[in-house]
């Protein structure tokens, strides 16, 4: 992501309906997991902080970034012990040390994505857990990808299969973000109808707070699939979300 979207996110990303109602998923999920009590947690890609509140209540939590000044949002929580470094290159954490990893919106950022979960992998205690979120179907591509940097967009099928191929035993993948697929989907198409290639200097990021009531409905709408998330798999979904272990 670019560097200058991040005080916007630090700005945002507490209240914004789509950060809220994502850790809001995340954390109903977490739930179900049933963690030790004395749990050692790692995020990646921890960018400005904003779920080291919810994982902080749940154990000792370390994060990771690639960028500095994400990491000097980050270290204003004072909930988490930081490092910098990539993966899977500069991967700083011994194996076998965590009972946790939480990757929201990661993956599709790294070039080589095998190597980055077999890392990941490899960090995880026997019995440890995965839990990641990824933007889902390529051809929701739009320009919000381009700006993000994002590499890709995945459909379940090649999720469930990259996961398998590094070693993890899927406990749950699905869809979401399901509620409000029709509203983003025709929005990203229309924006790709209306500016096939349209120059990234004219690019216009997305980091924007809508009005407080448009906010507050999208939020309720969003975080309530929470409660069928699991039972429920969704057929489609602007995401994909996915709980494993080793």
């Amino acid at each position: 992501m670019d560097a200058a979207l991040y005080p916007r996110m630090a700005e945002l990303e507490d209240t914004h309906w789509w950060f809220a109602g994502r850790r809001a998923i995340c954390e109903q999920m977490l739930d179900r997991i049933g963690l030790p009590p004395d749990a050692v947690i790692l995020e990646l890609g921890c960018g400005t902080g904003g779920n080291f509140p919810m994982l902080a209540r749940r154990g000792q939590l370390y994060a990771m970034d690639a960028d500095e000044s994400a990491l000097g949002f980050a270290a204003s929580r004072r909930l988490a012990k930081l490092a910098r470094g990539t993966l899977p290159q500069e991967f700083p954490f011994a194996e076998r040390c965590f009972d946790l990893v939480v990757m929201t919106d990661v993956l599709e950022h790294l070039d080589d994505e095998c190597s980055s979960l077999c890392a990941v992998h490899s960090s995880l205690r026997p019995r440890g857990w995965l839990l990641m979120t990824v933007p889902a179907l390529s051809w929701l591509w739009s320009a919000h990808d381009v700006i993000h940097h994002h590499r890709r967009r995945y459909r379940a099928i090649e999720l469930r299969r990259l996961l398998g191929d590094c070693g993890f035993a899927i406990d749950y993948l699905s869809y979401y973000n399901f509620l409000l697929f029709p509203a983003i989907a025709g929005v990203r198409l229309f924006q790709r109808l209306r500016a096939a290639a349209p120059n990234h200097a004219n690019r216009k990021h997305d980091l924007t707070m809508p009005p407080r009531f448009v906010n507050a409905a999208l939020l309720r709408l969003f975080s309530c699939e929470r409660f069928v998330l699991g039972p429920f798999r969704p057929p489609i979904g602007i995401s994909l979300i996915a709980v494993a272990h080793v």
